[in-house]
């Protein structure tokens, strides 16, 4: 049972609107539909209260948060910039590293890159991302649902362990290392957990369908990036572009969109634009103004939240 996400087995079935065993659940009068997440803590956990789980939830993330702040400062000090990769299984996300990875060896040697791969069991992702040249430790989280945040310093130190590129970069030195994360296929856990990413960048196939964002409206909320995935297949569905593009926009406006096929490469070289420039080499001040930006974000997400619930 993931306690935090509410990934729980349990009779929902069973729930009553009164019952402080399943938190607080609101039933719509006119079809009889259940929202287990209208309470406090947005997540019902069988025999436990919402005030517990608000708690336990708090505990958990602030000991995550503090072991992120760490894995940032740790990115910073080997020039190394962590992007979380967040998608449904399915989504296409480990071809797309594959073509990344040679992309870049194309059009910018100069920068080295690394993966972290998450998966509940094998390493058949790790193995692709091997294929490739590029250094990759995979994640194996057994029945876990995501990364978090021990977890990738674990990995990141297996990197240095086998002494893979990453070294120390001060500002305004050559162009740093990219650091992809790539989570657990799962559009609901992982949006909670800070990793110490720079940012994270949710991958949505146009098999999947265009609704995906309001129907996991906090992992597109907490993404900077939506990379909208194998568009070479479009001709083949009934997939309306820009109405994902304004679902995705109303949870988060501020979103950017990139439309790309990994298969095709088509916007693959708007994808690379956008990589490279996290890599570039930047004063002080530009740095703190991306934190103080990304930091506004947050707060808003998390204002955003506080009124839905």
């Amino acid at each position: 049972m993931c306690v935090v996400c509410g990934c729980a087995d349990g009779g929902a079935g069973t729930a009553k609107a009164d019952d402080p065993g399943h938190g607080h659940v609101h039933v719509d009068p006119a079809h009889g539909d259940l929202h287990f997440g209208a309470g406090a803590a947005r997540v019902s956990v069988p025999g436990m209260s919402q005030a517990r789980t608000v708690k336990l939830e708090a505990d958990i993330l602030g000991e995550n948060r503090r072991i992120a702040k760490r894995n940032r400062q740790h990115f910073e000090a080997h020039g190394v910039t962590a992007l979380n990769l967040l998608s449904s299984p399915g989504s296409g996300k480990t071809t797309l590293l594959c073509a990344t990875i040679e992309a870049l060896k194309r059009r910018a040697a100069a920068v080295e890159v690394a993966v972290i791969e998450g998966d509940q069991q094998t390493s058949f992702d790790a193995d692709r991302i091997r294929a490739t040249g590029a250094p990759a430790i995979q994640v194996n989280t057994g029945k876990g649902c995501h990364l978090d945040a021990p977890m990738v310093a674990e990995a990141f130190a297996q990197l240095h362990s086998h002494d893979h590129h990453h070294h120390h970069h001060g500002h305004g030195e050559a162009p740093g290392s990219l650091l992809f994360i790539e989570n657990v296929g799962n559009l609901v856990c992982p949006a909670l957990w800070d990793l110490g990413e720079a940012a994270k960048v949710v991958v949505l196939s146009v098999t999947e369908g265009e609704d995906k964002p309001l129907k996991y409206p906090d992992m597109f909320a907490a993404a900077e990036l939506m990379l909208l995935n194998k568009v070479d297949l479009l001709p083949h569905l009934s997939f309306d572009v820009q109405r994902c593009i304004e679902m995705a926009r109303r949870v988060n406006p501020t979103l950017q969109v990139i439309q790309l096929s990994a298969t095709t490469g088509e916007g693959m070289d708007a994808w690379l634009d956008w990589l490279l420039e996290w890599t570039a080499p930047r004063d002080d001040g530009q740095a703190a103004l991306r934190e103080r930006v990304a930091a506004l974000e947050a707060e808003l997400a998390q204002a955003r939240a506080a009124l839905e619930s």
